[in-house]
């Protein structure tokens, strides 16, 4: 019925017609017009078709009206992902927003110029806002004020209306202050040039109250604190039925038993939910064989069920920096599906045969049951990788390593991008408060499992496509070349040597030439700002950083929804609509965003309160930070310690005026002669925090005997870590240290 009406309205001859109209046309009775009309009002929200004056209706393209959802940026900006596949991203400038907000799926109007000479391009796409088709979310966190007339509230998200008006509060449990987080729900915005309106729902607390600033996080990104009854009792169930908490011997039948094989997992210290592991031993004269166990969780979460609702629902586990929000309940995801040492579990198995350089020879794949012999940590398994081995596993794992150092470096040579930085982990006292912050290096451990995880990826892709079925994809697009030329005149203009980048060996080689100097890290992070972020599709499009031209998830399905569908259609044969698969893709795509903007700025409420504490306190710390970009008014620093950046105002370098010399990109001491430039080690201290723009200022620190001379100093070299697949700025903010975040997220 829908492809029939679509197809209509999109035929070359096709006059807008009403309803009774195209219940003619479409040789529907009469009585079946309240059916049309229900399709035509859902078209319509999707924006797929447009109702013109006199109730008449046309396709949206007929129009240049296109579908999709909205980012905004902090200063104001839209960019529209198109619902289509194929049609590039449209650019929205502020005054054409209307009343959109961030992630919000809308209608735009795409601009249509005269080309001239030009050939068309996605770069030359920009449009309109016309309508907001449906609002990611109508509630949001912000802090209660008064003006002379009236209270409003500033939302913490700068991306969302500067005000917003309330009545007084009613019905809310307390009574607020002036000052104090909220939880308020638009109820009018009818235009951009009105205020909108809404009412506070819920009050949760001062600023500075323990807890608060947490649940601020929670409640803006709409995270759950807790499962529905529902979900619970049945994860319950599933454990309980087995009371040892290992699958039946029934359930292992027909399976391939890998409880012999000398499996192992490699995690962080502080996981708990182990969804892979791994098995390698020599194979004949010159092969290997490779096993890649994930756990099963399609075995016990049933399509439909209430588990797989709620699973659906959320998308992804999210892990903020005092707690884990997961997909699974405890009872399945630390428990029974969790791959623990010395207990039987049911895994989905690709098995590879691999030539002793690491080649791929042949791939089988199959529901197994294992026994790990042994959960490793990453620590732990890189002191057995530089040691000797002293029994049986830890010469598998040396055996392990060697194998995935041959695959890695295969994969580089292959043209796979090394865009990774070091990242931090955030470890808080029993008040919530920061205690420390740890450097986490992708070290050889990490990149053991790394590459093993990317291999099943691969296999598991090329399968899926070989046999036709729908599914859900990994995708990573390839950047807009408009973007890459301009990073390339940025790079040229600090004399660095730079080829075509839309050449895949140029970028190589130019990522190698900047990992050798000292203004290296800062322009590769104007590279990673310059490609599209990884996301979830229908269409086997690729991945542009991994070179790779097959590529799902597959590797994580207790904390990734998409994971768990790609272990349904292959090994469960369960029948995937195509436009099921893609309403999942979209919604997957969405909540891994969203997860990642609450995991973000959970670390950055606890990193703006250590930092208060030490302005506070008037005893700052002093940290080394890399100068990552320089202006007229100041520059800005990438301060590793901390994971994250910020500005340096000439306001706050208070012993010498600073000229900006812009022919060299660099700001000139008056007095002392002191060069500041792009790339340059400075050491700096807090100097000022706004926690509502989400912008922090740091103070140059002069050090004695600095003053006189240009700051200049060797820089070693970073370590790098493994190819990440999504667009992430520079490190501004905390990094992930959980293995989720280190070896999964591609």
């Amino acid at each position: 019925m829908e492809k029939t009406l679509l197809k209509l309205l999109g035929s070359a001859d096709y006059v807008p017609a009403n309803v009774p109209e195209l219940l003619c046309q479409l040789g529907m009775k009469p009585n079946q017009q309240q059916v049309l009309q229900s399709l035509l009002k859902s078209l319509e929200k999707q924006g797929k078709i447009l109702r013109t004056k006199g109730n008449r209706y046309i396709v949206s393209k007929d129009a240049d009206l296109i579908p999709g959802v909205i980012q905004i940026t902090r200063g104001g900006r839209g960019f529209v992902q198109p619902d289509e596949a194929g049609i590039g991203e449209i650019s929205i400038p502020e005054s054409a927003t209307g009343t959109a907000m961030h992630g919000d799926r809308v209608l735009v109007r795409v601009e249509v110029r005269s080309l001239g000479l030009r050939k068309p391009g996605p770069q030359d796409q920009s449009g309109s806002v016309v309508r907001v088709l449906e609002r990611k979310r109508s509630q949001f966190v912000g802090t209660l004020q008064r003006s002379k007339q009236f209270l409003h509230v500033t939302p913490d998200d700068p991306r969302l209306p500067g005000a917003v008006y309330v009545p007084e509060p009613r019905d809310v449990g307390r009574k607020p202050n002036i000052g104090d987080k909220v939880v308020v729900e638009i109820t009018l915005w009818e235009s951009k040039k009105t205020t909108p309106e809404g009412e506070i729902i819920e009050v949760l607390g001062a600023p500075d109250e323990e807890g608060v600033d947490m649940l601020s996080v929670l409640r803006h990104y709409d995270l759950p604190l807790s499962f529905p009854k529902n979900v619970l009792h049945e994860a319950q169930t599933i454990a309980k039925s087995r009371p040892d908490n290992q699958p039946s011997a029934q359930e292992c039948a027909g399976r391939v038993d890998c409880r012999s094989h000398n499996v192992i997992t490699i995690d962080p210290d502080d996981a708990k939910d182990f969804d892979d592991a791994i098995c390698i031993e020599k194979h004949g004269q010159d092969q290997w064989k490779l096993w890649v166990h994930i756990a099963d969780v399609s075995h016990y979460v049933l399509p439909g069920s209430a588990l797989d609702v709620e699973a659906k629902k959320r998308g992804n586990s999210t892990y903020l920096v005092d707690r884990v929000i997961p997909m699974l309940p405890e009872a399945l995801s630390n428990e029974l599906c969790s791959l623990k040492p010395n207990v039987d579990r049911l895994t989905k198995c690709v098995e590879f045969v691999l030539s002793k350089d690491g080649t791929v020879v042949s791939s089988k794949f199959y529901a197994a049951v294992i026994r790990s012999k042994r959960r490793f940590t990453y620590k732990e398994a890189f002191a057995a990788i530089q040691a000797p081995p002293t029994n049986e596993t830890e010469q598998m794992l040396h055996d392990a390593h060697a194998m995935a150092q041959k695959i890695r470096r295969h994969r580089f040579k292959n043209g796979s991008l090394d865009l990774d930085f070091p990242e931090n982990k955030i470890r808080l006292d029993e008040s919530g408060k920061v205690l420390r912050i740890e450097r986490i290096e992708n070290d050889v451990s990490h990149q053991l499992i790394e590459e093993y995880m990317l291999l099943a990826n691969e296999a598991v892709a090329g399968r899926l496509m070989a046999l036709n079925r729908p599914s859900v994809y990994r995708i990573h697009e390839s950047p807009k070349e408009k973007k890459l030329n301009d990073y390339r005149e940025d790079v040229l203009s600090h004399r660095v040597p730079c080829g075509n980048l839309n050449l895949r060996p140029e970028v190589q080689k130019l990522l190698a030439k900047l990992g050798t100097l000292p203004i290296g890290p800062a322009l590769k992070i104007g590279f990673l700002r310059s490609l599209m972020r990884a996301r979830y599709a229908v269409e086997p499009l690729g991945h542009y950083g991994l070179a790779k031209k097959k590529y799902t998830h597959f590797t994580s399905p207790i904390r990734r929804y998409a994971d768990l569908v790609v272990h349904r259609s292959l090994f469960d044969k369960v029948e995937l609509q195509t436009s099921v698969a893609k309403q999942i893709a979209d919604h997957i795509s969405a909540t891994e965003k969203n997860s990642a903007d609450a995991e973000r700025d959970s670390k950055d409420v606890k990193l703006y309160a250590f930092l208060k504490a030490q302005i506070a306190s008037k005893k700052p710390q002093h940290y080394a930070a890399l100068v990552t970009d320089v202006r007229n008014f100041g520059f800005f620093v990438d301060v590793t310690d901390l994971g994250m950046s910020g500005g340096v105002p000439l306001s706050a370098i208070p012993d010498d005026f600073f000229v900006f010399d812009p022919a060299n990109s660099q700001l000139v001491g008056r007095h002392t002669r002191r060069v500041i430039r792009l790339g340059d080690n400075v050491v700096v201290q807090i100097y000022k925090v706004d926690s509502v723009k989400k912008q922090v200022d740091f103070q140059l620190v002069v050090e004695p005997g600095q003053a006189a001379r240009s700051s200049k100093p060797e820089r070693k070299d970073r370590s790098r870590q493994p190819e990440r697949d999504v667009r992430n700025a520079p490190p501004r903010k905390p990094g992930h240290g959980h293995k989720r975040a280190q070896k999964k997220r591609r």
